[in-house]
């Protein structure tokens, strides 16, 4: 007789010996983070400390970035008021060297047409009729054109030299300079000869980054015992 063979009844739960396995996963993490937690610990890293600083970093971040915001702000409003009194100051500036160019136009003019009138109203041995300013064929070339002028009623020549300074300024700095420094007269000076009218004209070169604002001239007579006559004129350029 065969034997009967015997029934084996095992139980399957694969539910349960997955959270078996996570449970024991979660151990190990667990294990391991304290672990590192106990060594950051025995090498005197204090981690509750480290996350105060860090957030005070944060917050001293915060305000640092709030603060440069705030700059940036009144930086632009104050280069918007620097630019405006900029431009307020240069259409002032350019409408007081118009009036005071516009005087000295009238000025020169009525000098001019005494002289030839024979206005002997003041006794003068020479004098400026007229001095004009205009633009050369070179950048910052110029012509100068001087007229001089005497009373009618004298017979007599008179002679001398002539000397100009041109004041302005170069980067916001005061500047004089001399007709040597500006032209080929190593001398830095004009001569003058004549008995009723002469007109002298000279070109200068300006040096570059020279801002004109007023030009001196001096006449002084060769002859003893007259006294120079000395003028200034605002930089004005003829059209």
């Amino acid at each position: 007789m065969a034997p009967i063979p015997r029934l084996v009844v095992r139980t399957h739960a694969p539910l349960q010996r997955l959270l078996l396995a996570a449970g024991f996963l979660v151990l190990g993490c667990l294990a391991l983070f304290a672990a590192f937690e106990w060594g950051r610990s025995n090498a005197g890293f204090d981690g509750r400390a480290a996350r105060l600083e860090r957030s005070g970093l944060r917050d001293q971040m915060g305000d640092l970035e709030t603060e440069v915001r705030r700059l940036r702000r009144q930086l632009a409003s104050q280069e918007s008021d620097r630019v405006g009194q900029i431009r307020e100051r240069a259409e002032l500036a350019k409408a007081i060297g118009d009036l005071q160019a516009e005087k000295e136009q009238l000025t020169s003019d009525l000098g001019f047409y005494r002289g030839i009138s024979g206005d002997k109203s003041r006794d003068e041995l020479l004098k400026i009729q007229q001095f004009r300013v205009t633009r050369g064929k070179a950048q910052n070339e110029y012509m100068l054109r001087l007229v001089l002028g005497r009373p009618l009623g004298r017979e007599d020549a008179i002679n001398g030299s002539i000397r100009m300074t041109f004041e302005g300024t170069t980067v916001a700095t005061p500047v004089n300079l001399d007709l040597a420094s500006v032209s080929s007269l190593s001398s830095g000076e004009l001569s003058f000869s004549y008995r009723y009218s002469q007109t002298i004209e000279q070109p200068i070169q300006l040096p570059a980054g020279f801002t004109p604002t007023r030009t001196s001239i001096e006449l002084t007579p060769a002859r003893k015992g007259v006294n120079p006559v000395r003028t200034s004129f605002i930089w004005t350029v003829d059209n």
